[in-house]
């Protein structure tokens, strides 16, 4: 299965649950598989929460001492493990670490962040606020959901080219990319170091700077052909050592690509070959 697949899983599902309030109602996501939410005081801070199966019911623990958020993406996790039928492997690190990242906790974290922010009432709403890590900030309190679900939705279904970047350890971890972005190009390669000459660099070695801050787009974006600078904002968790970026293009546009003239700027012009016809006089005159 790939993050596509999960996508399209989750949005079915969300119909099936006719989940229209906002937030959206986790209890009726966790009621929809007929399974039972509880809340457990004695997990240990570490340990978000797990779900198991007894007499053919799904029980889903979450951490009744993480905040409401962190509670809801647990629950919607666990039930992305159920519908998906895919293993927990909650045991590789810690919950909060992108650092290898199983794939199974990939797809279930996007499964999970559909069902939060489920593309009918998400995707309106963006279109309403001004690209911004405080549209993020004000979506999320809406949505009852954590800065790094909502940036990551948010840049998937931004109609403007924008990109979500979660690193750890000044390193790439996960990118999430507007549609029109994808298709003029803009890939992050993960596992790569975050640039230097970025803001989210400069952050993590202890700038204060706020942003949005300019930067080429080169910079972030590998084999990039068109040029042109990107307006980057960022946010740096000093506890887990992570880095959340924003980039989009001030105009909202990509630049148009560029023209390779290097293997023709230095050629004299080749004169046509002769055979005997005359062009005919046009009206054009020369400037």
């Amino acid at each position: 299965m790939d993050e596509f697949s999960a996508v399209l899983r989750a949005r079915n599902f969300v119909r099936e649950t006719d989940s229209s309030g906002l937030p959206p109602a986790v209890e009726a996501y966790v009621r929809h598989i007929g399974g039972v939410l509880r809340y457990e005081p004695d997990l240990p801070d570490d340990e978000p929460g797990y779900s198991f199966e007894s007499n053919g019911k799904h029980f889903i623990c979450v951490n009744e001492k993480d905040s409401e958020e962190r509670q809801r993406f647990t629950a919607c996790h666990e039930v992305a493990h159920i519908v998906l039928g895919l293993p927990s492997e909650h045991s590789a690190m810690p919950w909060w670490s992108y650092a290898s990242r199983p794939k199974n906790e990939i797809l279930c974290d996007v499964f999970a962040a559909e069902l939060l922010l489920p593309k009918q009432l998400f995707e309106p709403l963006v279109r309403e606020e001004q690209i911004g890590f405080s549209a993020i900030d004000e979506l999320a309190h809406r949505f009852l959901a954590s800065t790094t679900a909502t940036g990551s939705r948010y840049a998937f279904v931004m109609d403007a080219p924008c990109a979500f970047i979660l690193s750890q350890k000044g390193v790439v971890r996960y990118a999430s990319r507007s549609k029109s972005l994808r298709e003029a190009g803009g890939w992050i390669p993960p596992r790569r170091e975050v640039p230097r000459e970025t803001l989210s660099a400069r952050l993590r070695a202890g700038g204060k700077e706020a942003g949005p801050d300019e930067v080429a787009a080169d910079v972030w974006f590998s084999d990039w052909r068109r040029g042109g600078e990107v307006l980057e904002e960022a946010r740096y968790l000093r506890a887990w050592d992570q880095t959340l970026t924003l980039l989009w293009f001030e105009d909202e546009e990509a630049p148009p690509l560029l023209h390779d003239t290097s293997d023709t700027e230095d050629e004299e012009p080749l004169l046509r070959e002769l055979d005997g016809v005359l062009p005919w006089p046009t009206k054009r005159r020369r400037r």
